[in-house]
Parts: structure tokens; sequence; C-alpha cells
């Protein structure tokens, strides 16, 4: 196997673990973990105290991951020759990746408000900040499923013959 061919298929290996452990901590997070730490522990402090454990663990993979995803994003977005540059809507391929990149960006910051947000709660409780974050987390998958919708689609637009 060629050199080249080796070096994307590791890339492309980095991009998707870093994805699943990103995308795959808030669904863990957002639709198993919280909802059975509620129910088997209550509102009381407990479950603050699980949940500022397993952020504390998450946080540190979830920052290794966008950065992660910076870098190997940019090295796969190059490899395209439809691909016309960052935030570029050109043609159906560069207006998926913009969009995409659009709602990385959104993700990242929701992420890291979130982070800084479940910080002043262990430092603060309060009954506001739990329903916050919670909403957050709810956007977050939301636009964390958005963006594999768009992976897939561009993905089948650079496989794809180019279009006039």
């Amino acid at each position: 196997m060629p050199s080249k061919q080796i070096v994307f298929a590791l890339v492309t290996f980095l991009h998707d673990l870093f994805t699943a452990v990103w995308i795959g901590g808030m669904f863990t997070m957002g639709l198993a973990l919280l909802p059975a730490a509620r129910q088997a522990l209550g509102k009381g402090p407990q479950l603050r105290a699980l949940i500022e454990a397993v952020h504390r663990r998450l946080r540190r993979l979830v920052h290794v991951s966008m950065l992660g995803l910076l870098v190997t994003g940019m090295l796969l977005s190059n490899r395209s020759p439809l691909f016309q540059g960052l935030f570029q809507f050109g043609n159906r391929y560069s207006a998926v990746l913009g969009v995409k990149h659009l709602l990385v960006v959104a993700l990242t910051a929701i992420s890291l408000y979130r982070s800084r947000l479940l910080q002043k709660m262990v430092d603060r409780p309060s009954e506001g900040q739990d329903r916050q974050s919670a909403v957050l987390l709810l956007a977050n998958i939301v636009i964390a499923v958005a963006i594999l919708l768009l992976s897939g689609l561009s993905a089948a637009l650079s496989a794809a013959p180019p279009m006039p």
C-alpha cells in the first residue's frame, strides 16, 4: 500500500476516533448517564458529585478531540479537489462543508460555554444552571447529529463525479 494511502487511512481513523469520543460522550451523558443518575440519586449532592467527576474526566478527552478534529479535518478537507476553502460555498461539496464547519464552530462554542457553566455549578449550584446545562447538552446532541449527516453527505459528494 502506498504511503499516501496509509497516511490518509491514519488521518481518517483519527478523525473518526476523535468524533466518536466527543459525540459519543455527549450521547452517553445526555441520553444515558444523566437520566439514570437522576433516577437513582435524585437531585442532591451525590448527583452533583457524580456529574462533576464524569465531566472532569470527559473534559480532557473532549479538549484533545476538539484539537485533533481541527487538525485532521483540515488535512481531510484539502484532499478533495472539490474543496474551495474554509467557509466557501461555490459548489455543493464546499457548501456542505461550509455549513458543517459553521455547525462545528457552534458545537465547540456551546461545549466550551457549557464546560464553564458546569464549573460554576460546582462552586455555586443552582436549579437554573442545571436546566441550562441540560438544554445546552441537548442542543449539542442535535448539532452533532446534523454534523454527522453533513459528513456523510460530503463523503458522498466527494465520491461522485463533479457536477457542471
